[in-house]
């Protein structure tokens, strides 16, 4: 095993994941610093606090939409051309939103383009990428190679927090606002390139190795489960759309008055603070399982959510949401881990397209609430309504699926 393969996976895991791994890392990077810059570009050209929450929505729904036609589709196709495809289609994002400056084609590239303005990814490389890397290891492994690959993605995704500075620092010499944020969307671009260019090299999964291993198919057995899962997802996925991290960092910047840079600052330490925590994912799945560790790590993260809300003071509402960022994602890695867990692996990837399209499509909705909320003046009211919606998800799910019985495949 070579020393960069010890670092990045896990034992005991097929060194195929490792490319997506170093892709996701990629990605997330420019996720980092797009959801914060997406609002100020948006309103350096000039469009309103509603209009950027409807170009919040369309990226979410059309990202909704390209899973849709993953998880009905994907199986006739090789993974590994979808993904070069999506890779190709992040780099058209990036030239499309540097290019155009009105509301009606950039609504068009952010309904069909892979930009993500979440702290989290919602785009068509999800359910492709889980997949892969479910067939890659098995049993405690794979919760463990989830949780590196959520680990790679919020490290890099707050090293992107602090490269949305990088305008601001333009600015200083000379460049434009509208330059300097739309050589931002040029260099996500140039990122997709290079994912493309990882996908095209990556080798392909030792299948000979894995004795259950079969081809893709559609749902069959699992979805009675997969559906259960699929809307109770989807509540948490509505819920966490009203404070995506572009209108988390529009909230700082109306309430608080925070500066691109100060945005920038926040965004990377809360970021380093969930992806640290996934870590610790692994160790507490092997003690209280999969299903208590989504939940019982959950409601204490919304509950500050909620309480920052009201926050008399900056240092106070600061304070709630890192010990917020400190908890809400451990949930990430094993969620995923639970829903490989409970199909067949031959639906793996048809699991992960419906588990993630209704999250897509509920989480593509908020964001135009929020917007609406914010344009009314009732710019705290979207925190409440996604701590509280979050809680009641959390005890829904675990009242609902805590008989289940997991098997090892």
């Amino acid at each position: 095993m070579t020393t960069w393969r010890r670092l990045l996976l896990p034992a005991d895991v097929d060194a195929a994941a490792g490319p997506l791994l170093v892709a996701r890392a990629l990605r997330a990077f420019a996720d980092g610093y797009m959801a914060i810059l997406l609002p100020a570009y948006l309103l350096v050209l000039g469009l309103g606090t509603l209009e950027v929450g409807v170009v919040a929505t369309a990226t979410m729904f059309g990202s909704a939409m390209a899973t849709v036609a993953v998880g009905a589709w994907g199986h006739r196709f090789r993974s590994s051309r979808l993904l070069r495809g999506a890779a190709l289609l992040m780099a058209l994002t990036g030239v499309g939103f540097a290019v155009f400056s009105s509301f009606w084609p950039l609504l068009v590239v952010a309904f069909v383009g892979t930009l993500n303005p979440s702290s989290g990814d919602v785009s068509v490389f999800l359910p492709l990428e889980h997949a892969r890397l479910a067939g890659a290891a098995r049993g405690h492994a794979r919760t463990a190679l989830f949780a590196r690959y959520s680990l790679l993605g919020g490290i890099a995704a707050a090293f992107g927090a602090l490269a949305a500075a990088v305008p601001a620092w333009l600015v200083t010499r000379g460049v434009s606002d509208v330059a300097a944020l739309r050589g931002m969307f040029v260099l996500y671009g140039a990122v997709g390139l290079l994912v493309w260019q990882i996908f095209r090299r990556q080798p392909p999964p030792a299948t000979d190795d894995v004795p259950d291993w079969s081809p893709p198919a559609p749902l069959g057995p699992s979805r009675a489960v997969v559906v259960r899962l699929a809307a109770l997802f989807s509540v948490d996925a509505f819920a966490g759309g009203l404070v995506v991290n572009s209108l988390m960092a529009l909230w700082l910047l109306e309430r608080f008055g925070f500066s691109l840079a100060q945005a920038g600052a926040f965004f990377f330490w809360a970021g380093l603070l969930s992806a640290l925590s996934q870590l610790a994912a692994p160790v507490v799945v092997r003690r209280i399982g999969l299903l208590n560790t989504m939940v019982f790590t959950h409601i204490p993260a919304n509950v500050c959510l909620v309480l920052a809300a009201w926050a008399p003071t900056l240092p106070v509402a600061l304070t709630l949401l890192f010990v917020r960022s400190a908890l809400s994602q451990m949930d990430v890695p094993t969620r995923t881990a639970y829903v490989m867990a409970v199909v067949t692996p031959a639906e793996r990837p048809a699991a992960a397209s419906f588990t993630a399209v209704p999250r897509s499509l509920a989480g593509a909705l908020s964001p135009t609430l929020s917007g609406a909320l914010f344009a009314a003046g009732w710019i705290s009211a979207p925190l409440v309504a996604c701590g509280v919606l979050k809680i009641c998800y959390d005890l829904t799910l675990w009242r609902s699926c805590r008989g289940d019985v997991l098997e090892e495949r």
